[in-house]
Formats: C-alpha cells, structure tokens, sequence
C-alpha cells in the first residue's frame, strides 16, 4: 500500500478537475485513487467521461484512464474510498456550499479552488505564502461542524494572485489606495479557443463577479484571526476592471499604488524578490523555489515567455515605475489555472498536511 495520501477529485471532468489531474501525476504526497463528477459521467471511465475534452497540453495520465467515475453526489461512497478531495464542481453556489460541507462531515477535509465558501467567516482562504496562520479557524469550523478532522479550505480568486502578493511584500509601506486593471485569459472560464471562437481577435470589457471579487477578496488575506473567525483588513482599498482578453492562460494585471511611506524602487524590488513565505521554509514539493521575479526589460512580463514561470506557481513583476497621479505602477502576471486555481489548491493541501491538519484516515 502506497504511503502516499488518496486524493479524490470532485468535478474532476471540467477543466480546473483536469488540471489538478495533470498537477498530481508523480506528486510525491498525493494519489489520485478516485474521481467524481455529475450523474452524467458516473460509471464510465475517466478516458470515456471526459472523451475529446482533454484540455491540457500534456498528454491524460495513464493512472487515471480507467479509473470509474463515481457520482459527487453519493458523498458517503466517493469519501469512503480517500484521505481527502479537491473541489472543483461546477454547481450553483448554495449547491457547492451544501456538498463542500456534506463531505468535511464525512470526516473528509475539502480543499476548494470555488468562490462558494470564500467569505464563509471559518473557513480559511489561503494563498499560503501570505496567510498560512489563517489555517487556525479550522478548529472553530470543525465545532460548528460536529467534526473531528473534516474541513473546507478554500483558495483565492484567480485574478488577485497577479497584485496581491505584490502588495504584501511592500507591506511595511503601507499601501492604501490600489487601482488594477486585470486582463484575463479565456481558460478562466474554463474554455479553450476551440470551445470559445467568438474570443479569437476579440476583447470582452466584463466577467461576472469577477471586480467585486478582485477588491474585496485581498483584503481577506491580509485579515485577522479572532474569536475563530476571519476579520478582514481594512485597507487598502482596491478598485478594479476585468476585462476577458483573447489569451489562453495568464492574467495579467496592470497595477497603480499609492503608498504612506515613499519607497525607492531597489526598495520595491528588493522586496518582491527577496519575498518568501512557509511553502519555501517549508520546501513543500509545489512551492516556487523564487515566489515572485522581477524582470527589468521594458516588454516584460509576456504571457509567451513568463507565464510558466516556476512551473505557472510563480509571479512575474515588471514595468515598475514612478507614476504622476499616483506614487509607482507596474504590470504582474500570474498563470490563472496553475498558482491561480488548481496548482495554488495543491499548495494549500501540501500546507495543511504539513500543518497536521490533513491526514491519512
């Protein structure tokens, strides 16, 4: 029997599913030994359930072509058979709050990439090199659960990965007044050119929630644990567009910082690169030896060059300049299905195992 933990992947045909399926082949901690997704799909084999809809570059690994699918909803059956799930349903939000919850009261821990337990005040919503003391509120979590082991953590949206850990390296500056704009690449929505033709050669000035989400959902970060809840952060505020761009993979967000204390830019960059959090302390097997680069040529970061930095876990800065209306600017990228979905809830998982909150059953 393996030593490794069994992982099983909930909405595990979608595309952010089929990228933690990619993610996980050869992890030296975890397994994927079951596979769940919609009635639909139960019974089949993953190859059959997910057909010609394979979406990832490499290739599906042969480990999980014939496993069975199961059915999410039979909740008590899928967790019977892991140590702990990825969440990645594509559910309405009550619907993903409800089976998010049904499975941590199986005693199975929930590590989400969904938005729907995000400002649940308990559950922890970590990016671990900023957060990882936020872990904490799984204790209060599991009373109102009636759980000794199962949780629900979550991760952050995929569009704030590109400034928020900008902006918590030049902490000690306190920055109080952000604008960002963020241009978004189509595998956000889970789609590929082939799925999305009208994106080719096209701009798209909206994305559903998604500016709410970019404001609001840093400042959780940056909270405060007390009375085993979250309280967020009041400052800085942050006000954004989200614009759908015709790019496969990698936000990139263009970003304008008002500071109380004048920074030098070697100050600024030295913090970005001299940056670093537990998952490095730690060595945790999907943490980004370097968690954010500095690029000093004026046409970078490009999403061709830069968007797989540190194997897509990793933040590209670059532009950084004096600005006439506000104090400095520069333009982050990050990969948005890698750190900033599936890759960024592995490191969550690998952060809580190291933690002792997820173990074997």
């Amino acid at each position: 029997m393996s030593e490794k933990l069994r992982v099983g992947i909930l909405g595990g045909t979608g595309m952010v599913g089929q990228r933690f399926i990619s993610l996980l082949e050869n992890h030296p901690w975890f397994e994927v030994t079951t596979i769940a997704a919609s009635p639909r799909s139960a019974g089949k084999t993953y190859e059959e359930a997910v057909g010609g809809r394979w979406k990832m570059d490499t290739p599906m690994p042969e480990a999980v072509k014939n496993l069975i699918v199961l059915n999410v909803n039979d909740v008590e059956h899928v967790a019977s058979q892991v140590d702990f799930v990825f969440s990645a349903v594509d559910m309405t939000k009550d619907e993903i709050k409800k089976i998010e919850e049904a499975y941590a009261k199986t005693e199975t821990p929930v590590v989400s990439n969904n938005s729907a337990h995000r400002w649940t005040p308990d559950v922890p919503m970590m990016v671990p090199e900023i957060n990882p003391e936020h872990a904490a509120v799984i204790e209060s979590q599991k009373k109102r659960l009636g759980t000794k082991r199962g949780f629900v953590a979550v991760k952050p949206n995929c569009s704030i990965q590109s400034y928020a850990p900008v902006l918590t390296a030049w902490k000690e500056f306190e920055p109080y007044e952000v604008v960002a704009t963020t241009y978004q690449a189509i595998s956000g929505a889970g789609k590929t050119f082939a799925d999305w033709p009208e994106m080719v050669g096209n701009i798209i000035p909206y994305i559903g929630g998604e500016e709410e989400k970019s404001e609001k959902e840093p400042l959780r970060l940056w909270g405060k644990v007390e009375d085993g809840v979250i309280v967020p952060a009041q400052s800085p505020v942050i006000t954004c567009q989200c614009i759908r761009v015709p790019v496969l993979n990698g936000h990139t967000a263009a970003v304008f910082v008002k500071f109380k204390k004048k920074p030098t830019k070697e100050e600024l960059i030295d913090r970005l690169v001299h940056f670093s959090g537990e998952p490095q302390r730690l060595e945790l097997p999907s943490a980004p030896k370097q968690f954010i680069q500095y690029l000093e040529e004026d046409n970078r970061p490009q999403v061709a060059l830069d968007v797989n930095y540190e194997n897509g876990m990793g933040i590209s800065v670059g532009r950084l300049r004096e600005d006439t209306v506000y104090d400095w600017k520069f333009v982050g990228l990050s990969h948005n299905t890698v750190r900033g979905a599936a890759g960024g809830a592995v490191l969550c998982a690998e952060l809580l195992k190291a933690q002792g909150y997820i173990t074997k059953k």
